[in-house]
């Protein structure tokens, strides 16, 4: 226990402070600083859209999948890509094939509704080699 004598105004008042009150103090500010660091860090990529949509177009099968574009985007989801700050949208060259890869890259966060989101950064794929594709997409944010 930690023991300190206080003068005020000439009469004396004992303060008393157990390591348990000190250490409650500690792990609050601890916890505080985890949090914010946390906060920080798991906010999503400081990349731009070009630093990672180059990996994933070169790891993307190019003789199975065709890269639609601006296009493909407003044709098979109605959305306009002027909206966002980037889309990279390749979908199968046959039609019975259901693989696909979307990368979008919101402006802010009130375009984000739903599918795979770090950051700002929207990312979709199905397919046989999706779970490769979203490695590739997380490992270059």
């Amino acid at each position: 226990m930690v023991e300190a004598v206080e003068r005020k105004g000439g009469s004396e008042r004992n303060i008393h402070c157990s390591i348990s009150e000190v250490m409650k103090y500690v792990i609050c500010f601890a916890i505080v600083v985890y949090v914010a660091i946390l906060l920080i860090f798991s906010s999503g990529s400081r990349k731009s859209f070009k630093e990672v949509e180059k990996p994933l177009e070169v790891s993307i099968d190019s003789e199975k999948m065709q890269n639609v574009g601006v296009q493909g985007l407003k044709r098979f989801y109605g959305l306009n890509a002027a909206d966002y700050e980037g889309v990279l949208l390749y979908n199968s060259r046959f039609n019975l094939s259901a693989e696909e890869v979307l990368m979008i890259k919101v402006k802010d966060d009130d375009q984000i509704h739903q599918v795979s989101v770090r950051g700002k950064f929207v990312f979709l794929s199905v397919g046989k080699k999706a779970d490769k594709y979203k490695e590739i997409f997380s490992n270059n944010l």
